[in-house]
This record gives structure tokens, C-alpha cells and sequence, in this order.
């Protein structure tokens, strides 16, 4: 990949938006959130890299990846491995692949156990409980910070 792009990595489930848990999620499916983040991206001469997976291994190959090859950073939206995945959290800190995460939902307005994040410590920011618009704040925040 040349020029300036931004890794987007999408955890478990997220494949399934638009019909998993709407009341939670939102109607919008990962390719129409992914459409609205590539306009958003357009606009400023970024090009984006979706990556989703089920599969914590694909996952940290993106980030060992978007190390490799100029990425400037990366909005993650590690879902469920948010809250239990050191191999995402060492993969990030490993390349020192700047990022934000994001959340569709109010983690801290859930269940217990999503309120702690394997990432956020390390995150340059974390956008949550704005639905697909949290991916379009995450982004802007990102690219406000790598521009100085």
C-alpha cells in the first residue's frame, strides 16, 4: 500500500451489524459504516484498509502488517477482544502503530466486564456510545493528532 492510509480493524461479530442486536448496534451494516469512513477519508487524501475478523490471529497480522508498510495509523474496534486480548494490545505496542478505539455502544453503560479495555491505556483516544458516528469521531480524532 503507498501514500497515506489508516488501518481500520473490526473484531468478532462485527461482521454481522445491521442485524445482530440493533437495539445495541444500530441498523447499519459494517460495509455502510466502512462507506461512510471512506468518504470521510477521501476528503483529506487518506485511503483506508479495512481488516474484520473473527480470528485474533488476522488480526494482529493486519497490525504486524500496517507496521511494515507506512500505515499512519489505525482506528480498532476490537470488539469482544477489547476486553481480553493481549496479543491485540502487544501487536499495537510492538509496531507503535498510533490508533484509536472505538465503540457503536456505551460500553460503560453495559455489562461489567466491558467497562475495562485491553487497549485504551495505549490508545491515543477512545470514542464509544455514538453508534456508527463513533468510526467517523475516532477517525477525525486520529488525523487531527497525527497532523500535529
Amino acid at each position: 500500500m503507498t501514500g497515506r492510509h489508516v488501518l481500520v480493524l473490526q473484531g468478532p461479530n462485527l461482521d454481522l451489524l445491521g442485524t445482530r442486536e440493533p437495539e445495541i448496534y444500530g441498523s447499519l451494516t459494517l460495509g455502510e459504516i466502512g462507506a461512510r469512513m471512506d468518504r470521510e477519508a477521501e476528503a483529506v487524501g487518506v485511503t483506508l484498509r479495512h481488516v474484520q475478523s473473527n480470528h485474533e490471529g488476522v488480526l494482529v497480522e493486519a497490525i504486524h502488517e500496517a507496521g511494515r508498510d507506512g500505515t499512519l495509523g489505525a482506528v480498532v474496534n476490537a470488539a469482544a477482544y477489547t476486553h481480553t486480548s493481549v496479543a491485540l494490545r502487544d501487536a499495537l505496542v510492538a509496531v507503535d502503530l498510533p490508533f484509536v478505539e472505538v465503540h457503536l455502544s456505551n460500553v460503560f453503560a453495559r455489562e461489567s466486564f466491558r467497562h475495562s479495555s485491553m487497549l485504551a491505556d495505549r490508545a491515543i483516544g477512545v470514542v464509544s456510545g455514538f453508534g456508527a458516528d463513533s468510526y467517523i469521531l475516532g477517525l477525525r480524532g486520529l488525523l487531527a493528532r497525527l497532523a500535529g
